[in-house]
């Protein structure tokens, strides 16, 4: 009886985590394309000239980050 207890609790976390890998992959790359097409999308308080290295390397970062939260949260395997 608790080893069904604790597959339904391992599941729930699974689920869990899987869920907010996806959420937070999501809201980070939304970030990535903000960040790296700021001029095209006219964004003027991001697209100023004097901090479009900051903003690449961000958008870069973001995108990264994003990417590799997405692959976890989609291989499920925690």
């Amino acid at each position: 009886m608790e080893s069904g207890f604790k597959d339904k609790q391992k599941k729930s976390y699974h689920l869990m985590r899987m869920s907010y890998d996806i959420t937070i992959s999501i809201i980070l790359l939304g970030m990535a394309v903000i960040m790296l097409f700021a001029d095209k999308l006219n964004i003027e308080q991001l697209a100023t000239p004097d901090n479009d290295l900051f903003r690449y390397f961000f958008g870069g970062l973001c995108l990264l980050y994003g990417s590799f939260r997405l692959y976890r949260g989609l291989k499920r395997d925690y």
